[in-house]
């Protein structure tokens, strides 16, 4: 190979990682996952469960929850693996921030459907990839 094709090939090189660091990670397709936390309470119609969620400065905005109540929403990662959602809930004196979808967590449990749900209840936060099967993941503590 000559040299000055090895040059126009590493230029182009070049350019093709400057464009693609400068590329908003929304213009980027990546794995479309849908995330779903419930409110799971059996007897609190009159103190809504509060949540608010983020995810690298875009705020996806707050709810407050009744029982049965939902928030729901579809994402699709970057392909830099960084596509973090982060909540807060709050309901009554208890507050907990946790991680509604996290890729090196989220990519492998969240079952062939892409679907990850967290149902919250009194003594915990419960996971599930099929709203069938749930399991505690951590307590409110």
């Amino acid at each position: 190979m000559k040299n000055s094709t090895k040059i126009l090939l590493i230029v182009c090189l070049a350019i093709g990682i400057i464009f693609l660091s400068l590329c908003q990670p929304d213009h980027i397709p990546g794995i479309q996952y849908d995330v779903r936390v419930i409110n799971g309470f059996t007897n609190n119609s009159s103190l809504p469960l509060v949540i608010w969620c983020s995810s690298n400065g875009d705020e996806l905005g707050g709810r407050a929850l009744q029982e049965g109540d939902d928030f729901s929403w579809s994402l699709r990662t970057t392909i830099w693996g960084n596509t973090h959602f982060l909540c807060t809930m709050k309901w009554d004196e208890r507050r907990r921030q946790f991680d509604a979808f996290k890729v090196p967590r989220d990519i492998t449990r969240c079952s062939l459907f892409r679907k990850c749900s967290w149902l919250v209840r009194e003594d915990g936060f419960y996971f599930s990839d099929d709203e069938v099967n749930w399991k505690k993941d951590f307590s409110w503590l």
